[in-house]
Formats: C-alpha cells, structure tokens, sequence
C-alpha cells in the first residue's frame, strides 16, 4: 500500500499540520525525513519496521552499512537517518558549552554521547571555571585505570595551561557496574592530593555507565 492510499488521518503529513510533531511516532517522524518507500513497501512500514527492530537509541548507533542491510534503505537514506541524528549530537553538545556543574548527574549528562568507544574505559578531564561552568575537556587515557600509568603531571599539565579553577574527572565502565574499584579510588586520592598542592581542586571523580553514574563526592570519598 503506498503511502497516499493510507485514510488521510493517518498519513503523517496530515497529522503533522494537524497536531504538531509530539502527536507523532518515532517511526512517522522518521518516515516525513525519508519521504518515500519501496515498490513493494511504503516508507511509513520501512520506519515501523526499523523502529521495532532497533529501537532509537539502537538505531543512532547503527554504521551506514548496517542500516543499509534493511530491506528499503540504500545510501542516501542511510545518509538521511546518520545526519538526523549527528545534528542531534551536535545540538546536546552546543547546549552543553559552558555547562554549569551542580551536581554528578550535570557531568553524566555533559558526557552523554562523547565516549567514543562504550566497550572501554576512557578517563577524561573536565575543566572548570569559577563559575563552575566547564570550558573544555580532554581525554587523558584509554584502558583499565592503573595508578602506576596515570601520572599527575599529565593531568594537571592541560589544567595548569588552560587556568582551570577546578577540574572533574569522568570515566566510564563498559560493563555498566559503576562502583568504583580500588584502582579507582587509589588514582583518585593521588590525584586530589596532586591538585591541592597546585592549588586546582579536583572537585569530583564521576564513573558513568549506560544510564547511571557514581560520584566520588556525592558518597564522601574525596576526603
């Protein structure tokens, strides 16, 4: 059934105009995106198709050659869906410019999206202003955190270049188990002992996982 065969309330244009686009489905919202569908499938059926099989957190993370591997998905609307969701990333990570930090969830949100690689351990540094408001941050190392490898030299050195006030550390746990391990709590208590002496506050050590997050101050381990 092509798409203008559907009962005109259910077309998404139609109910688009008529209700506004929180009316609709992640599947119609997408289907107005790609526009057109297959000889033998319409684009409204390709999208319910790939919602149900994915999901849209799923589906973000999706290469160009696995979207391709759905029936009605070539290169160009690969290239549609991949830019949909790149431009979503890049508006959460313009919002964030000069994120104040109140508390860890503010850090797990600010990292949303900026893991690189979820399946290791990435330890990054938040750079801090007076205001409390992060400037940058860098990525410090990748791998199982390890006192003997995570010099305070090398951490503090984009600190002291970038004259952050305070600075946050952010790591991430593939598996999604955010208690820290006693490698985590032995870096952390160098390094708050390393920033007291420059004088640059390491105000908190947050490990994130999939949709959760441990903070280091929030349970009084920063000393």
């Amino acid at each position: 059934m092509r798409i203008h065969d559907l009962d005109p309330d259910n077309r998404p244009r139609e109910r688009y105009l008529r209700s506004g686009p929180s009316a609709l489905s992640s599947a119609e919202l997408m289907a107005l995106i790609l526009k057109t569908g297959t000889r033998g499938k319409n684009i409204l059926e390709t999208c319910n198709e790939l919602m149900g099989r994915y999901g849209l957190e799923k589906l973000a993370d999706l290469s160009m050659g696995e979207l391709q591997e759905n029936d009605g998905i070539g290169p160009a609307k690969a290239m549609q869906i991949k830019a949909v969701f790149e431009l979503q990333k890049r508006l959460t990570f313009k919002r964030n410019t000069n994120k104040k930090v109140r508390s860890a969830r503010d850090v797990f949100e600010y990292m949303n999206g900026r893991v690189p690689d979820e399946s290791r351990e990435h330890l990054f540094l938040l750079h801090l202003n007076t205001k409390n408001q992060i400037m940058r941050h860098d990525l410090i190392s990748v791998g199982t955190l390890n006192a003997s490898l995570i010099h305070p030299r090398e951490i503090y050195k984009s600190a002291i270049r970038e004259s952050a006030h305070a600075v946050i550390l952010v790591h991430n746990h593939p598996s999604g188990d955010v208690e820290p391990s006693n490698a985590d709590k032995q870096v952390t208590s160098i390094l708050k002992q390393a920033g007291s002496i420059i004088q640059i506050d390491l105000l908190d050590h947050v490990i994130t996982g999939t949709d959760t997050w441990f903070s280091f101050r929030e349970h009084s381990l920063l000393g």
